[in-house]
């Protein structure tokens, strides 16, 4: 066991030493510099590996900070008492500092295939044989995340060809991109994201790749699919991502509604409220998922909407709206694995938006309806549906002033004497 790679595992590796790349230690959080050091006097190899390192040559500001090591699990967990194993699929330690924690996986490589058919079901559900840097490296999902930057000598190493990929600003599966995403079907949203968050393109070979197993999303577990779709939304680059599963019709098999809603430009506003959704996450200003999966929504809510009242030949009275609505998104959010909560909170926030648009005439039920809990998120999607579409501009403003001066009158009056009960 050794700290450095031995030459053979480097031979066809690139090797960038410390003077001719831009990672400094000083970017690299405290706690995760504790724990590379650790492992690495302990005679482990420890490397820096994934997005943290694309972002630090990027001179981004890495989201997470990951660890890989020739050390297992269990000899992780000996070193570092404030550390607990996690996973079953894919075993990895956490280890737990006051202000963040730190995850530590084992190289990898990848499992054996008992089958000869290639048409085998190739869905990893189990991931856990320990291998080499090298081939850590090869079953990892992107060239550009699968760069390591090694403590013992602060080199970067390169087995894949991502440096020249983050050059040529290009996202690139690993291996054959047929095989990998039937492997994991996740990995052709997480290649949008990719493309998105960073402004790259997606590799011609990857891209294809994609829109022939674009059908293989629905073999994903609901969950992880519905967690990228709030990734894409949450971090201020949704227009071009959207845009990207559209065009390669991968949003089709997952929500063929919005589908047909927003694809052919059929909902033109839908990509202003995009626009408007980023620069608002973009400004630090928090927006609730019921909101961003509201925003996604909309497009189809609102064209079911109108072809009812066709059907009806005539306007459906607000609480005729409501029920409709309920019916409408219930299924779409069962079918997304969404929990409760969320679902809910999304019918609210639609319901509302659509009783903001009819304000009740008297001040009473004004104030009572400001202060309901649905409220905020209502007024926050009708603030990104009003300044997309160019309607209702004044009924959002006039509700915005509205319930600033109910906060501002709250916060001004005096708290209520309770009263005292008389003895019985």
């Amino acid at each position: 066991m050794s700290a450095h790679p031995s030459a053979s595992e480097t031979e066809n590796a690139v090797v960038v030493d410390r003077s001719s790349h831009s990672i400094s230690r000083r970017r690299i959080p405290e706690n995760v510099l504790k724990v590379l050091y650790r492992l690495h006097r302990s005679g482990y190899r420890a490397y820096l590996c994934g997005g943290s390192v694309r972002d630090l040559l990027m001179t981004r500001t890495p989201k997470d900070f990951d660890v890989a090591t020739d050390a297992h699990p269990n000899e992780i967990r000996r070193l570092f008492r404030n550390s607990r194993i996690i996973g079953r699929r894919f075993r990895l330690v956490h280890i737990i500092f006051q202000d963040m924690i730190v995850e530590v996986s084992t190289f990898r490589r990848e499992p054996e295939r008992t089958s000869g058919d290639e048409n085998a079901e190739l869905l990893i559900t189990d991931d856990n044989t320990f291998g080499s840097p090298l081939q850590d490296a090869k079953r990892r999902d992107f060239t550009i995340n699968a760069l390591f930057y090694n403590i013992a000598d602060f080199s970067v190493i390169d087995f894949i060809g991502g440096l020249t990929d983050l050059d040529q600003k290009k996202v690139r599966v690993i291996g054959d991109p047929d095989i990998r995403f039937r492997e994991d079907p996740v990995r052709m949203m997480r290649a949008i994201e990719f493309a998105s968050r960073l402004d790259f393109d997606i590799e011609t070979e990857t891209y294809a790749a994609i829109l022939r197993h674009r059908q293989e999303i629905l073999k994903a577990s609901p969950h992880r699919v519905s967690e990228e779709i709030l990734e894409l939304l949450r971090r201020g680059w949704s227009r071009g991502a959207f845009r990207l599963m559209v065009d390669s019709d991968l949003l089709e098999p997952l929500l063929p509604e919005v589908f047909k809603a927003i694809a052919g430009d059929r909902a033109p506003y839908f990509w202003k409220m995009l626009e408007v959704l980023d620069r608002t996450v973009q400004s630090g200003r928090k927006i609730p998922d019921a909101v961003l999966l509201s925003v996604l929504l909309l497009p189809w809510v609102i064209n079911e909407l109108e072809r009812e009242e066709q059907r009806r030949s005539g306007r459906m009275r607000i609480g005729e709206v409501l029920v409709f609505i309920r019916d409408l998104i219930q299924p779409i959010c069962a079918r997304m694995a969404l929990p409760a909560g969320t679902r809910h909170q999304i019918e609210q926030a639609l319901e509302t938006l659509w009783r903001l648009l009819e304000p009740p005439a008297d001040r009473r039920s004004q104030f009572r309806f400001v202060s309901r809990e649905p409220f905020h998120d209502a007024l926050a999607l009708l603030e990104i549906y009003a300044y997309s579409s160019g309607k209702y501009i004044d009924i959002f403003r006039q509700w915005q002033s509205f319930a600033q001066r109910v906060r501002r009158v709250e916060g001004e009056a005096p708290p209520r004497p309770r009263r005292r009960r008389r003895r019985q």
